[in-house]
């Protein structure tokens, strides 16, 4: 593959939208599976960009609501690549609410994402390691660890 590791710089993917009518529910309130739709195609752009191959979702970790986000506000999601492992990443999403005419913004989100780099047959093949070099880059690299210890715990329980 050449160059065996990338920064996290290199992974970091910002999406921008317009809460519309049809994002809403009856409240006004945009639709949690909306924004999970958004942050999905998001991750999965960060996850490919950093593999420089598709990339598919292998697991969503527990989304929690802080503050609504209404209808008009425009909501920005940044992802990046939090920690590479075997043949999978986790990808960290942050979104935040701005509503234009009354001058706020809030952190609304934050997700995090397990995504697999798949070859032309769709086999998980292992990607570039990350490499963390600010402090935030490194405090997620080290939390990614135990949240994958979790999930791997979680999942062992389960099935």
């Amino acid at each position: 593959m050449g160059k065996k590791s990338k920064s996290v710089s290199n992974s970091i993917v910002t999406m921008t939208e317009l809460v519309l009518p049809h994002h809403t529910n009856q409240l006004g309130n945009l639709l949690g599976g909306q924004l999970m739709h958004w942050i999905d195609i998001c991750a999965a752009l960060s996850a490919s960009r950093h593999a420089q191959r598709v990339c598919v979702t292998a697991s969503v970790d527990r989304i929690d609501f802080l503050h609504p986000v209404k209808l008009g506000d425009v909501v920005t999601l940044n992802a990046a690549v939090n920690r590479v492992f075997n043949t999978s990443m986790e990808v960290g999403v942050e979104i935040f609410a701005s509503n234009h005419v009354k001058d706020t913004r809030v952190h609304s989100n934050s997700a995090f994402l397990t995504f697999v780099s798949v070859d032309e047959k769709l086999k998980p093949v292992k990607t570039f390691e990350i490499v963390p070099e600010t402090e935030d880059e490194k405090r997620r690299f080290d939390n990614a660890l135990r949240r994958r210890e979790t999930r791997l715990k979680t999942r062992k329980n389960v099935y």
